[in-house]
């Protein structure tokens, strides 16, 4: 497999902000198991495709069989809302696969969801699970607003909704892992944490999404991490089109992102931090920054910026098409899934030290 460099070196984020780093990056680790985001079997699990071959999963407790199956170990799933009977299968499972469990979680809309989501947290914690993934947005900022002030809006509403969770998170000594989800830009999500100043509120660091912002996949790490209590691990591939650029999750070490130094910079700052591979199996995402519309939420990047951003799409463009399934039939499109993340799973332990 090739592996083409985005940017290596490069100064700022967390140096920058004078943040504390690890002065010399251990040679072991404590946590070496790779686990997966439940978005890497996003044909199988929410597509509802028609396939007698690869039928859904029934429960959480076969996407740990499958995930399993395939190398990982552990994953990313929603761990609240289990009969007693389900969930007792599924920590006897885990036991004997020495299998790591990070939770999921829709944060409190109001004040009159509390209650919903502090008894999902509850739940949660009880399948022995210390993170819990969230996200502010389930869409992409540059589809989902038409406005700077329909934006504005959700970031005060977004906000208001992790001061309700912070405070559940506290009691239950539970870490919430907010992520980077095509909705901030690093400076706006380094603001909203700072505003929420909790140790129990960090981020699900994912490698590739703010490309689709604009923004160097690597400065985006190095600001992060300091943040981090989980990670969304994933090569990029991109292309250009005439609206802008095309992006496409890669399986690991066919893309442009240096995932080797950005381990080595997460790392740094937790050195067992979890990392899960967010393979995504689709085809690929328009991201059209070069229309009206794109712009209609942002008021701080220049046209230098711009320009220097589609500078690098030019010069790291993938060499081949990015995929496409959209053509294939149901049992092609879910068996290519499976193919995609059991390649990534065994070169992530062949090249980056997992086991």
């Amino acid at each position: 497999m090739k592996r083409r460099t985005f940017i290596k070196n490069s100064a700022g984020g967390a140096l920058a902000m004078g943040l504390p780093l690890f002065s010399t990056l251990p040679t072991t680790y404590e946590e070496t198991r790779f686990g997966a985001a439940e978005a890497t079997f996003m044909l199988r699990r929410y597509r509802k495709l028609n396939s007698s071959k690869y039928p859904e999963y029934a429960n959480a407790l076969e996407m740990i069989e499958h995930f399993s199956s395939l190398g990982f170990s552990g994953a990313q799933l929603t761990m609240h809302g289990l009969d007693s009977k389900m969930a007792k299968k599924i920590l006897k499972r885990r036991e004997e696969l020495n299998f790591f469990m990070e939770g999921q979680i829709k944060l409190p809309k109001d004040e009159g969801d509390v209650a919903r989501f502090d008894q999902q947290v509850q739940e949660t914690k009880a399948m022995e699970v210390e993170i819990i993934r969230t996200v502010c947005l389930s869409g992409r900022r540059y589809e989902n607003f038409d406005s700077r002030e329909a934006f504005q809006n959700f970031r005060k509403a977004s906000e208001k909704s992790l001061q309700l969770a912070e405070p559940i998170m506290r009691k239950h000594k539970m870490r919430l892992a907010v992520e980077n989800h095509k909705d901030w830009r690093t400076e706006e999500f380094l603001e909203i944490l700072k505003n929420i100043d909790s140790e129990w509120v960090g981020v699900t660091l994912d490698t590739g999404n703010n490309i689709s912002l604009l923004e160097d996949p690597m400065e985006v790490v190095k600001t992060l991490a300091p943040y981090a209590f989980t990670v969304h691990l994933k090569d990029m591939a991109v292309e250009e089109y005439e609206d802008g650029f095309l992006m496409s999750e890669v399986n690991l070490g066919d893309g442009f992102l240096d995932i080797e130094g950005m381990i080595r910079v997460i790392r740094k700052h937790n050195p067992d931090i979890r990392f899960n591979l967010e393979m995504i199996t689709r085809d690929p995402l328009k991201i059209p920054c070069l229309t009206e519309k794109y712009w209609a939420t942002f008021d701080k990047i220049t046209a230098t910026e711009l320009a220097v951003f589609l500078r690098k799409i030019k010069e790291h463009k993938s060499k081949e098409a990015l995929p496409r399934i959209s053509e294939m039939s149901a049992d092609e499109q879910l068996a290519l899934e499976i193919e995609n993340n059991e390649t990534s799973v065994l070169f992530a332990k062949k090249n980056y030290g997992f086991s």
